[in-house]
């Protein structure tokens, strides 16, 4: 069901996509063919998605992306966009956690009205309805189908995250057949180019070891998830009811990391219960927390920027030399010297179990 609606003075009025409970795909489709059941919300966003592409909306033209698996027990993806690397926006200076949202830089309430999709809005359902999201093409895409999800622009909201948003997002990716889209943040300081308050939505073509591996307990809510190249705090929710108690405890998680000086970064997919998939219960969404040192402008010498991406095994590469050479090695030095040493990990850990129990 679609509709049109009014959005604030000045601003287009892109179709509503609402949606209801009995729109959320329990059961994505399997890897052997991950395009053989699309949903409503993938075949509006990917048609519109090239859509756009076709009428040179983005700022590139997105072909086949060379893709390699580094030799080595992590299996990093390596993927090679050149022209993400030369063609993008230049991130925006962030000079601590807290910036606030500077209207003179660039942010959404300057997108062409031909950049956004549509605006979700859910109906019905248990609780409050999460903040409705505009879905808009990222003009500097890293593959097919890679949007943002945005709240009301011009609330002018800094790169920080709430739960009425990241609960939209949450919900987004239930709306998806694809069992490889998943939706993420970048927090200040932990590779946000935009301080306006914004989600990514990414359809990867392939699995990640974090959607499966085991976790380890840290409190009856929440795990400590070492597969992958990152440790993260891992929360889980096994059915839609279970979105909003997670997206508050998420988004609290995030605020003390905040308090701590620390930088975040947050990833959703869908993946087996904390146990792993041999201990039963049904697959849902998890949900990925790291806590990272804050990176304030770009480093010297340094490979690739560390956003959610990397922390999640894929390495979206800006040249081709670097692609074809680059070792499992090289590439967590880059990712690890951003992380937390085990003994502050644990400790953080710890207070984060004991938070989200009081």
């Amino acid at each position: 069901i679609a509709e049109m609606t009014a959005m604030a003075e000045g601003e287009p009025n892109p179709e509503v996509f609402l949606y209801g409970e009995e729109d959320f795909v329990l059961q994505a489709a399997g890897w052997g063919d991950p395009d053989s059941a699309p949903s409503r919300f993938d075949r509006l966003l990917l048609a519109g998605w090239s859509d756009r592409m076709e009428r040179g909306l983005f700022r590139y033209r997105l072909g086949p992306l060379p893709t390699r698996v580094l030799p080595g027990p992590v299996r990093l993806v390596a993927q090679l966009n050149e022209k993400r690397s030369s063609e993008r926006r230049p991130p925006q200076p962030v000079r601590s956690l807290r910036d606030p949202f500077d209207p003179g830089a660039f942010n959404f309430t300057r997108l062409r009205p031909a950049e956004l999709l549509f605006r979700l809005r859910r109906t019905g359902g248990p609780g409050p309805p999460p903040d409705p999201l505009l879905v808009a093409i990222n003009a500097s895409p890293l593959g097919r189908g890679h949007v943002l999800l945005l709240p009301e622009p011009a609330r002018r909201l800094p790169q920080v995250l709430t739960a009425p948003v990241l609960r939209g997002a949450l919900e987004a990716a239930l709306l998806s057949g694809h069992p490889g889209f998943r939706v993420g943040f970048n927090g200040l300081g932990g590779g946000a180019s935009v301080n306006h308050l914004h989600m990514h939505g990414l359809y990867l073509d392939r699995p990640l070891p974090l959607e499966e591996a085991p976790a380890e307990a840290l409190g009856p809510r929440l795990g400590l998830l070492r597969a992958g190249p990152a440790p993260a705090f891992l929360f889980f929710a096994p059915d839609p009811a279970a979105l909003e108690p997670v997206s508050r405890a998420v988004c609290r998680a995030a605020e003390h990391l905040g308090g701590a000086g620390l930088a975040c970064n947050v990833l959703a997919a869908r993946g087996d219960p904390p146990a792993g998939p041999g201990a039963g219960g049904d697959r849902g969404l998890r949900v990925l927390l790291w806590a990272r040192r804050p990176v304030f402008g770009p480093k010297a010498g340094e490979p690739f920027v560390v956003a959610l991406c990397e922390l999640a095994g894929l390495l979206p590469l800006p040249a081709e030399p670097l692609y074809r050479d680059i070792t499992e090695m090289q590439a967590l030095s880059a990712i690890r010297q951003h992380l937390l040493p085990e003994p502050e990990l644990l400790h953080l850990g710890g207070e984060l179990a004991w938070l989200l129990e009081h």
